[in-house]
């Protein structure tokens, strides 16, 4: 994209601070809680990632749409970001593999983006400020109007967006003949969550997010998988429901990220939302139980209340986050669950905790052998 052609577009932050810059994507304006991510690659995956539902992204890398679009990149079946902010948005690409530009896909999704913004500016404002609602437009300027639209949207903590983003039909995916059957709850879920678990044989059957324990049981699972997601988890009682009712029956539980929040509350442990969220690819991770480092992909503005996991009688710490010490993972000591905060899927990131799909497992494994 050649940006003197470009329209002059605007970001508008809820303390009142203002960003200009030159239009991409579609004409027209966003509204959310902006949040930044610090990865260098997988800017795909991030853009359909359902937890950023309802929020700006933040690209803190320079080149963005440098290598195109690839469909089977994707980790649902849409952008899912409500809209972006960037350095340098480049309609050129140099994949071969690319099936098309980042601006025809933004198009074709219809997501405004704004670039030519100083990004490391406004992430250093972010940081010190804290996470916050924002507006950007590529279709108009107008201060007092976007300002006065700004002004109507409602916070991210108390919002239940699960719901909204979650499959309106049951789906299946792998081997039906296999012997390990997991049910997962999907509030939000990554296409490669579903991957990782059929790659080890498991027969997998997704669920709306507000599905019933008994409606659940039906598919005769081996194991739940609680998926990760958008929103705030203190507000999603369908699911804290449904995980009491797993957890009761003692079947084995594994959750991730927004699944992990729910675990927590599910069992009495509270959760908060964070100053900044944690959004990247090289986040270092410390398994409490081998003693080992991870490098880590995580996505999320929530977090389980450290103290209350010290008080619990039945939890107990797995991981911790390194850079500011938050629970990261958590175990029952009675039950056969366990949750973390990240992403072991990755999609994009490393694969340093992909180990964990294979506890997981190998705890179905051991409960009903």
């Amino acid at each position: 994209m050649r940006y003197s052609e470009a329209k002059p577009a605007i970001l508008i932050l809820e303390d009142g601070t203002a960003f200009h810059g030159k239009s991409a994507g579609i004409a027209g304006t966003a509204t959310g809680e902006i949040c930044f991510n610090t990865g260098m690659t997988g800017y795909q995956e991030i853009f359909t990632d359902p937890s950023y539902f309802g929020q700006i992204v933040v690209t803190t890398h320079v080149h963005i749409g440098n290598y195109g679009v690839k469909e089977e990149d994707t980790e649902s079946d849409s952008i899912k970001i409500a809209g972006l902010v960037c350095r340098d948005f480049s309609e050129a690409y140099s994949r071969q593999l690319a099936n098309g530009s980042l601006n025809n896909y933004f198009h074709k999704h219809q997501i405004p983006a704004i670039c030519e913004i100083d990004t490391r500016k406004l992430v250093r404002h972010i940081r010190s400020k804290g996470a916050m609602n924002a507006i950007l437009s590529t279709e108009t300027t107008d201060v007092e109007a976007l300002k006065a639209k700004l002004a109507a949207v409602p916070e991210m903590q108390g919002l239940e967006l699960s719901s909204i983003v979650s499959t309106p039909l049951p789906y299946t995916s792998g081997n039906e003949n296999s012997d390990l059957r997991v049910a997962l709850l999907d509030l939000g879920v990554k296409s490669n969550i579903v991957d990782c678990l059929t790659e080890r044989g498991c027969f997998v059957k997704v669920f709306p997010a507000k599905s019933t324990f008994s409606e659940m049981m039906e598919f005769q699972p081996h194991g739940f998988m609680i998926s990760n997601g958008p929103g705030d988890p203190a507000v999603v009682g369908y699911a804290i429901n449904t995980v009491k009712e797993i957890l009761e029956n003692g079947i084995p539980l594994f959750g991730i990220c927004l699944g992990h929040q729910i675990l927590a509350e599910a069992v009495g442990i509270g959760t908060y939302k964070m100053f900044n969220g944690h959004r990247g690819i090289n986040h270092p991770i410390q398994n409490i139980i081998s003693g080992k480092g991870e490098i880590t992909s995580q996505n999320h503005g929530f977090a389980v209340r450290a103290e209350d996991v010290e008080k619990h009688p039945d939890a107990e710490v797995t991981h911790i986050h390194l850079n500011d010490k938050t629970i990261a993972g958590i175990r029952l000591k009675s039950k056969p669950a366990f949750s973390v905060q990240y992403h072991p899927e990755a999609a994009p990131g490393p694969h340093d905790s992909r180990y964990l799909f294979d506890d997981f497992v190998n705890l179905i494994k051991r409960q009903f052998n």
